[in-house]
């Protein structure tokens, strides 16, 4: 008897999943075809790409500040802020919307 019920609930489940799942894709479809492909871009880059920039940045910058002293004394250290900082700053802040 136990065993017809772990069976029957397995079924279920994956049944519910299935469900669930492709109604999502097909919502999911549905609105980024209203979208232009700017507009796509745009939520992506506001989404996943600003947030990971201001943290490139972020990482960026303690590591300048670590490897200040070397860059000061290998006389680099302004390619060493451009690289660490500017490049990702720049990146994440200057650049349009949706531009990648």
């Amino acid at each position: 008897m136990k065993k017809h019920h772990k069976i029957a609930v397995v079924i279920l489940i994956a049944t519910l999943a299935l469900f669930f799942f492709q109604g999502h894709t097909v919502l999911a479809q549905e609105n980024l075809k209203k979208l232009d492909d700017k507009g796509g871009y745009m939520i992506a880059d506001l989404v996943i790409m600003r947030p990971l920039g201001i943290a490139a940045t972020a990482v960026g910058a303690a590591a300048y500040v670590l490897s200040l002293p070397f860059s000061l004394a290998g006389g680099n250290e302004a390619e060493a802020r451009q690289k660490l900082m500017g490049d990702p700053a720049g990146y994440t802040f200057t650049r349009p919307l949706g531009d990648f």
